[in-house]
């Protein structure tokens, strides 16, 4: 059940000293809920967009553990934890050579794009929600 991609810490996630400034980990998450929609769930970010729907985040809550630094690899971690109706919470984890470096838990929520109201997951995404597929 645990998807894993791979970011390389570059020069724009960080700050002066050499660090990723955290909204930047902001940005990595997405990209790997972005990832994983499009992999596992088969329904990327564009098609579902095309389509008229969307996912955007509405929780999120993060714990930063150590810093990662620029040239680092960080290993980013995505194992759905919950399917509502219209809401999937996730939980991310980064690390770098088996060190913690963040925790994640993010809920998405399925949304029509015309009015902005959640809507039910398709059958054929919520069956990637579960399933070990990476």
């Amino acid at each position: 059940m645990t998807y894993t991609t791979q970011r390389k810490v570059r020069f724009e996630h960080c700050d002066p000293a050499g660090i990723v400034f955290y909204p930047r980990y902001f940005e990595m998450i997405n990209a790997t809920v972005e990832d994983w929609f499009e992999e596992v769930v088969q329904s990327g970010f564009n098609q579902l967009v095309a389509s008229g729907r969307s996912v955007p985040t509405v929780a999120i809550e993060t714990q930063f553990h150590a810093p990662s630094r620029l040239g680092e690899n960080l290993a980013f971690h995505l194992v759905p934890l919950h399917a509502g109706r219209t809401s999937l919470k996730l939980e991310i984890t980064a690390t770098s050579k088996e060190q913690n470096r963040l925790t994640c838990q993010v809920t998405v929520v399925l949304i029509d794009l015309t009015t902005g109201r959640p809507l039910p997951w398709p059958e054929t995404m919520r069956q990637h929600f579960s399933r070990n597929d990476t």
